[in-house]
């Protein structure tokens, strides 16, 4: 009688090392043995050899109900076992249902228990006339992090939240032991760029950058940094788009402040000059796909160390909001939940960048920041089971033609991706085999960091 359940076999990539012959073992819906060589035997094999054995991603920043009727948790999670991620942290900006309450909390895990087929760690934020006083009661809800924005989308849905309140909310936030995220842009320097570009009369592509410049995105990087140094709350960036935001970064971490950086998969795969020229309103996001030497660079922050996770900003707009010949009038993001893993894998080995960083970057260190590791994160024994395996059986990328992402569409589509997904497992069971999303709406958990937190020390 064997001591696991499923063995899988090839190259085993841990988060300080890879394990060319390696192999991970399964027992009770959690890891229980990694190792080299010889495998153990199991009642279930799995031998991919040269395929890349990766921790199931915990993809940090994802939409899924922006859109009343767009998408939902069936779908993004859907779209999210198909792509190697097995966690999924949702933002709060709910389309009829802003997450800034206990009450609204348990709304969503209500739905998560309903819909999700993967695992999902809920955001939450504040509606600006309750100011803090509603954070420690989502913190016992179970949220993993709040979302902020220097930046107003909308006054009610995606407000700006002005200096003082932020200061007042990160200061709240330091209680409870969780992380403060925050939307980079500063708003009055994006007004005046918007009210420039349209009197220009330019309303193109070129529209988009031109109305969101890089020194609005860094000027709100600094304010996120000074107010988690002032009030020694965990200060988290959702998504940096240029070079100079990790050294910025870098400088405050150097300080001794906990100061992290996410950036979002469109960062590292796609460019102004050759796909938002090309793409439109289907690559507008903001903060804005920048020139091709931005992308190279954060290539070169990710590889030094000085990116802290890489996410998706996942949301699956309905076509019909992203293709108005009108740059500034399409809804900003693009859905990325299939393909992030493939993505990743293909620029990190076309860069001579190790894969350790895929597992860095797409499961530990988001684990660590949202509280999450006692349960998620890289392969680590004692751990859920979440693992996906990536085959040299190369595909062009084509949303339409996929059965997975609801969406119909995508600023990768015709992409080739040497790397696809072969199979992916969460808390030990196949969740996708490589054709077919096998997980049922459901039997995906809510999960949230332990119930006693401490204010955390350690810097990512």
């Amino acid at each position: 009688m064997s001591d696991f359940d499923t063995v899988l076999t090839g190259n085993v990539i841990l988060t300080d090392r890879e394990i060319s012959r390696g192999f991970v073992a399964i027992r009770d819906g959690q890891i229980a043995m990694i190792g080299e060589g010889t495998a153990p035997a199991a009642p279930e094999m799995h031998d991919f050899g040269n395929g890349i054995i990766l921790p199931g991603a915990v993809d940090a920043q994802v939409h899924s109900l922006s859109q009343k009727g767009a998408e939902g948790f069936a779908h993004s999670t859907r779209a999210a076992a198909a792509g190697g991620v097995t966690t999924i942290v949702d933002m709060p900006y709910d389309e009829g249902n802003l997450v800034c309450s206990a009450e609204a909390v348990g709304r969503k895990v209500a739905m998560i228990e309903s819909d999700a087929r993967i695992d999902v760690a809920l955001y939450g934020t504040i509606r600006p006339g309750d100011g803090p006083a509603r954070i420690a009661e989502q913190a016992a809800s179970g949220v993993c992090a709040y979302k902020f924005s220097t930046f107003g989308t909308d006054p009610e849905r995606f407000p700006r939240i002005p200096p003082a309140l932020l200061r007042a909310c990160f200061a709240e936030v330091a209680r409870t032991g969780l992380a403060a995220g925050v939307h980079n842009e500063d708003d009055a320097y994006v007004r005046a760029a918007i009210a420039e570009v349209e009197a220009s009369g330019i309303s193109d592509w070129r529209a988009h950058g031109m109305s969101r410049p890089v020194l609005a995105e860094t000027l709100a990087m600094l304010q996120i940094y000074e107010t988690g140094a002032e009030t020694g709350c965990p200060a988290h960036v959702v998504h940096c788009s240029v070079g100079r935001g990790y050294d910025i970064a870098a400088m405050y971490r150097q300080g001794g402040d906990y100061a992290t950086v996410e950036c979002c998969i469109h960062y590292l795969t796609l460019d102004e000059e050759n796909d938002v020229s090309r793409l439109g309103g289907k690559a507008k996001i903001n903060p804005p796909v920048r020139p091709r030497r931005e992308v190279e660079a954060i290539w070169r922050h990710l590889a030094a160390g000085r990116v802290s996770m890489v996410s998706t900003d996942h949301v699956s707009w309905s076509e019909d909001r992203k293709t108005d010949p009108a740059m500034l009038k399409n809804a900003s993001g693009v859905p990325g939940l299939e393909v992030m893993v493939p993505l990743f894998v293909k620029g990190a080995l076309a860069r001579g960048v190790p894969l350790i960083w895929a597992a860095r970057l797409m499961a530990e260190n988001p684990a660590r920041h949202f509280r999450l590791d006692h349960r998620k994160g890289g392969l680590r024994v004692g751990r859920d089971a979440d693992v996906t395996v990536l085959v040299d059986r190369p595909a062009i990328y084509d949303a339409a033609a996929s059965r997975h992402s609801i969406a119909g569409w995508s600023p990768y589509d015709g992409i080739e991706l040497p790397w696809t997904v072969a199979a992916t497992w969460r808390r030990g069971q196949m969740v996708f085999d490589g054709t077919e999303v096998t997980a049922e709406p459901g039997t995906g958990q809510f999960v949230r960091p332990p119930a006693a937190l401490g204010i955390r020390q350690e810097l990512l």
